[in-house]
């Protein structure tokens, strides 16, 4: 028998983390949770640690500390407060693997602990890659961790290529992240600047938080999932292209050498990719349905208006463009579409404020040596996003 693997889930009370844990409750002789975290489903965080009773939960504020003390009367789990206790678990010597699926670039820093200590890291977390790049790879190689992508394109070219990493250079020519398109793959790209927040989070194929489906009605989840995609396998801009596939049934395909195309494919249900990280290099029963190609009516491809979703193009101009650009986009990003969801800033304002702060900040950018200059730029740019959504909003 296998031995149990320790896991901490950073995010729990999101998409990915109930996901996580409805997964894991299938395979309770597989899998011990020593570790949960939230940023403000108190409740939630309270109910999964009745059911799960890990050893330590992290919320942001001794308020909510204190919140979810009350709610845990009689739970022997630990309640810590911070960032800090966030790394602290995530790098715990009893743990065994990490599900890192905290939004945004406030999960980087855990990720990084959990790297530079060796963890199995199952990252849901795209912007780890797209804000930490070339550190947060040499963290995983000098901690010597397992990265395993959990995101459905990332996870279904994975499931494509062979275990010995240093094979794939050799046999891929390219690859090709497939998009559903979102809620507006129909509408009229000069309609598009009175979209509503209400519109843009009600994505036709994923169930997923406000601001991953704001980005994916953008498109600005894939142009972070091809920045993804360049670290994850290496390869250079051009060699990742994107292709809109409405059905979400193709979750991403690897153009070999030889012109085979070797593809995923599966129900949209975001089970799948990590029940494949948890128990890889096994499979085992994710809860998700079977599907069914008798009821498959056509699986379709479109390429990607420019017109419609301008964002996407950022992704190749920030990989080309000078380090720490794509730290800038993320930021910028997050910045505006915070906006867009307050009503602060329109639809189509969130492309300007990208655009905007990335030709501002990278004629001036040089190399990132630690995470504090991540930080540190993280944040200017998200000062000049601020100023730009002001301006754009105005």
């Amino acid at each position: 028998m296998k031995p149990v693997q320790r896991l901490v889930i950073l995010g729990s009370t999101g998409s990915i983390g109930t996901s996580t844990l409805d997964v894991v409750a299938r395979h309770p002789e597989r899998f011990e949770v020593v570790g949960l975290s939230a940023w403000q489903r108190v409740d939630v965080l309270a109910e999964q640690c009745r059911r799960f009773r890990p050893r330590v939960a992290v919320v942001p504020t001794e308020a909510r500390a204190t919140e979810l003390r009350a709610l845990l009367a009689g739970v022997p789990t630990e309640v810590r407060v911070g960032a800090a206790a966030l790394c602290e678990m995530a790098a715990a010597p009893e743990v065994d693997s990490v599900m890192a699926a905290i939004v945004g670039a406030a999960g980087l820093p855990p990720c990084m602990a959990a790297a530079r200590a060796g963890k199995r890291l199952l990252l849901a977390n795209k912007e780890a890659l797209v804000v930490g790049g070339a550190l947060f790879m040499r963290a995983v190689e000098e901690g010597g961790a397992t990265l395993l992508p959990i995101d459905s394109e990332h996870s279904a070219i994975f499931q494509c290529l062979p275990e010995d990493r240093r094979a794939w250079n050799a046999r891929i020519d390219h690859l090709v992240l497939t998009a559903s398109g979102g809620p507006f793959r129909q509408r009229e790209p000069e309609s598009l600047h009175g979209v509503t927040p209400e519109q843009a989070v009600a994505h036709p194929n994923w169930v997923m938080g406000r601001k991953i489906s704001v980005d994916s009605a953008t498109m600005m989840n894939k142009a972070l999932e091809v920045i993804e995609a360049h670290w994850l396998f290496g390869l250079e801009p051009e060699r990742i292209r994107v292709v809109i596939h409405p059905q979400s049934i193709i979750h991403s395909m690897v153009v070999c050498r030889d012109g085979s195309v070797l593809a995923q494919l599966g129900t949209p249900d975001m089970r799948v990719p990590i029940a494949y990280g948890l128990s890889f290099p096994e499979r085992i029963e994710s809860g998700a349905s079977r599907l069914d190609f008798l009821a498959l009516s056509a699986l379709t491809f479109e390429p990607p208006d420019t017109r419609r979703w301008p964002g996407l193009q950022l992704a190749w101009e920030a990989l080309r463009a000078p380090e720490g650009s794509t730290t800038v986009l993320n930021a910028a990003n997050e910045e505006a579409v915070a906006a867009f969801l307050d009503r602060r800033l329109s639809f189509t304002g969130i492309h300007a404020v990208n655009a905007r702060t990335i030709e501002a900040l990278a004629p001036r950018l040089g190399p990132v040596a630690t995470i504090d200059d991540l930080v540190a730029l993280d944040e200017r740019a998200r000062r000049t996003a601020r100023d730009f959504i002001l301006e754009v909003a105005a």
